[in-house]
């Protein structure tokens, strides 16, 4: 159901479900428009541009291979939506990730997984 999210970035491009009769963003997957109820969605690439609404540094060492601390920010693409999408900003300096802060989309691969991150744009 979500691979397209999952495995998109192969080709470097970020893509983010659409309705096809209202124009409307969503995520995560649904398999109708939240906003005209119509089943006409598919995924679509996207521009991978937004915003950073907020953000926290997270401390807690969750996994032995990623260092802390590290900070999550949630980031509100430019595509119709409004589409928000909670992501890690691996290598930034804290003070650096403000809200209104723009962002834009790469990608890091794990297999054939292409985890979507954000870095200042």
């Amino acid at each position: 159901m979500n691979g397209y999210f999952w495995c998109g970035g192969a080709d470097g491009v970020l893509h983010i479900m659409k309705c096809g009769d209202c124009s409307l963003y969503f995520h995560p997957y649904q398999s109708c428009c939240s906003a005209c109820l119509s089943a006409n969605v598919a995924p679509a690439p996207v521009s991978g541009r937004g915003t950073v609404l907020s953000s926290t540094i997270n401390h807690q060492p969750w996994f032995p291979h990623v260092p802390v601390p590290y900070i999550v920010a949630l980031v509100e693409l430019d595509e119709k939506g409004p589409v928000r999408l909670l992501t890690n900003m691996f290598g930034e300096s804290v003070d650096s990730i403000v809200p209104g802060l723009r962002v834009s989309v790469y990608f890091e691969q794990h297999g054939d997984i292409f985890v979507p991150l954000f870095r200042p744009a």
